[in-house]
């Protein structure tokens, strides 16, 4: 069933697409444009958290598709970032350093709920969401804002990439734990 936490978790999936399409649209405006999307589906995870925990409407459905989303918007506006030069040279390895972490958590994420294991949200990982969002709007930016913007996005970036390492550490940490205590006898598979 459809509830509003689900709702706009699913438009944040939704704005992938225009978000995209923002990147081959005319300069300038569509850069503000794709910023204003990106801002507004982030938005939208704080406020489908806050209402589904508020109004007790915590679903599956809601629980599936929350991480996904999240993770499909980062990982479209990064690579759209790299493709058109905005996260070039040593910039790129923190998009793949971003990257490598979500992919990393979610999988933990999968193993774990095999195990009836949760993986919470850290505080740190609350900040490290909150810089990648910040870094990636001002990218998204690119040449319609002045070079100063530019520079705090890419500042942005490693802030984010640092907070990655160290909250990824700490979930594989947490994932490794729980992987040694199921080591049957006689190998790893």
């Amino acid at each position: 069933m459809l509830n509003l936490p689900n709702v706009l978790t699913l438009s944040r999936i939704a704005a992938i697409p225009l978000l995209v399409a923002c990147f081959w649209l005319e300069r300038g405006w569509a850069q503000w444009l794709s910023m204003i999307l990106f801002m507004a589906a982030g938005i939208t995870d704080w406020f489908d958290g806050y209402f589904a925990r508020r109004y007790h409407q915590i679903s599956r459905l809601g629980r599936f598709l929350d991480p996904i989303a999240d993770k499909l918007l980062v990982a479209a506006a990064l690579v759209m970032l790299v493709d058109n030069g905005q996260l070039r040279g040593v910039h790129v390895l923190a998009a793949l350093i971003i990257l490598a972490r979500e992919i990393l958590v979610s999988g933990l994420r999968e193993f774990l709920a095999e195990l009836r294991v949760s993986l919470p949200v850290s505080q740190l990982a609350k900040w490290k969401t909150a810089a990648q969002m910040a870094a990636i709007a001002v990218l998204l930016l690119g040449d319609a804002a002045p070079a100063i913007v530019t520079q705090i996005g890419l500042v942005l970036i490693w802030v984010a990439a640092g907070l990655t390492l160290i909250t990824g550490y700490d979930y594989l940490r947490t994932g490794l734990r729980h992987m040694a205590e199921d080591q049957p006898a006689g190998g790893a598979q």
